[in-house]
């Protein structure tokens, strides 16, 4: 198809609540990367005064991270028909990234610091718990290998390497995983749990994580596959994308590699 001709509708997920470290930036990059393609993109505020139908229009999703007070009033806000629409979007597919915050609001519930259990959509298996205030954080550079199928085996076919994600990490919820996949395994950092070597998780097409970073702009492979997963779906026919001049960023996933010590994986992807 023409790039002329597709539009895209990026939702995102209670932005005045939920955009901690700057995770408004997976929006802006899923944003530019669509537009220098041609491709025309409309950014919806999925928030509190938004009517449930209006879930229906988003192609891609993107939440963001939150502190315990905002989810709490997310999670009061996403209920009946709101969570009914949103968790049938993701099981049709529609993609989506969901950083720290957002992916506890996706698991069977969130226990914090202080306070009630926060209940959650129950859509990935999992739960997220806070160990208790005086517990350390998970602070600092988390870096972890995708394995997560089919997405591993599809960026690799499509960048043309092993996918290593470089992000930035700051929660201190722990989340453990049921039957769900991990979505990937950590190389370094603490990732999950800082016990079980799991990072994020995986389901449908959506992608949980806890990485900051923002992560799209330091990996924008996932960016792309996100977009180019979300028109296929969307237009139901096979999507491809122009390739990009990425050299600013692997400039900068190489310098970081070799920050954290860790230069035998910073073979860069080429453009596609």
């Amino acid at each position: 198809m023409n790039p002329e001709q597709l539009e895209l509708t990026i939702g995102w997920l209670y932005p005045t609540l939920m955009s901690t470290y700057g995770d408004r930036g997976n929006a802006i990059c899923l944003q530019k990367r669509a537009q220098w393609r041609g491709i025309i993109v409309q950014i919806l505020p999925l928030d509190q005064q938004t009517p449930a139908e209006v879930i229906r229009q988003a192609d891609i999703f993107v939440g963001g991270g939150a502190q315990d007070r905002q989810q709490e009033i997310v999670m009061r806000d996403l209920r009946g028909a709101k969570a009914e629409i949103l968790r049938e979007k993701i099981e049709m597919g529609t993609p989506g990234v969901f950083t720290c915050g957002s992916p506890q609001l996706l698991g069977h519930y969130y226990e914090p610091a202080l306070g009630q259990r926060i209940e959650g959509l129950g859509l990935l298996d999992f739960v997220s718990k806070h160990p208790g205030p005086d517990a350390r954080r998970c602070i600092g550079n988390v870096v972890f290998e995708l394995t997560a199928s089919p997405l591993a085996e599809e960026l690799e076919t499509m960048v043309g390497t092993k996918p290593i994600v470089i992000g930035f990490e700051n929660h201190g919820g722990r989340t453990y995983l049921g039957k769900v996949a991990p979505l990937g395994r950590v190389v370094k950092g603490y990732g999950n749990n800082g016990e079980d070597g799991t990072e994020g998780a995986f389901y449908r097409n959506a992608i949980a994580t806890y990485s900051h970073g923002p992560l799209l702009p330091k990996n924008p492979f996932i960016a792309d596959w996100l977009i180019q997963k979300a028109l296929t779906q969307k237009y139901q026919t096979s999507v491809s994308l122009s390739p990009l001049d990425d050299r600013l960023a692997q400039q900068a996933r190489t310098a970081m590699f070799k920050r954290l010590d860790l230069t035998n994986l910073s073979q860069e992807p080429v453009n596609y």
